[in-house]
């Protein structure tokens, strides 16, 4: 349990390092991608229960269903955060091809001082 917190800190790190220091667009976006998984990683540590089982009740695990049964809500909020992800990547992308195009370069240094 303290391993995937302390790798989801560290990843968190690496991913606003990225996107805060790295000047290059491609770069601060997989920055992004690398904390909004390091905030996945925290959120299914945080549901995570040992020798849990999973949560569906059956006949056989009324009983002990309680207090074993791990939490699903972390792991319906990563599903929905995975699509967001997704999406918010392809968009970024998206921009970035554009941005490129229009610029000829992907340095946010040039770009600020291209604008006028």
């Amino acid at each position: 349990m303290l391993i995937t917190l302390i790798t989801s800190l560290v990843l968190g790190i690496i991913g606003v390092f990225c996107v805060v220091v790295k000047k290059n667009l491609i770069k601060k976006i997989v920055g992004l991608s690398i904390l909004t998984n390091s905030v996945h990683l925290l959120l299914i540590s945080i549901g995570f229960r040992p020798q849990g089982i999973a949560p569906i009740i059956t006949r056989s695990n009324q009983i002990i269903f309680a207090s074993k049964a791990v939490d699903p809500l972390p792991q319906a909020l990563v599903l929905t955060s995975i699509v967001i992800q997704l999406s918010v990547t392809a968009l970024a992308l998206g921009i970035t091809v554009m941005a490129f195009r229009h610029f000829k370069t992907l340095d946010t240094d040039k770009i600020n001082k291209l604008r006028g």
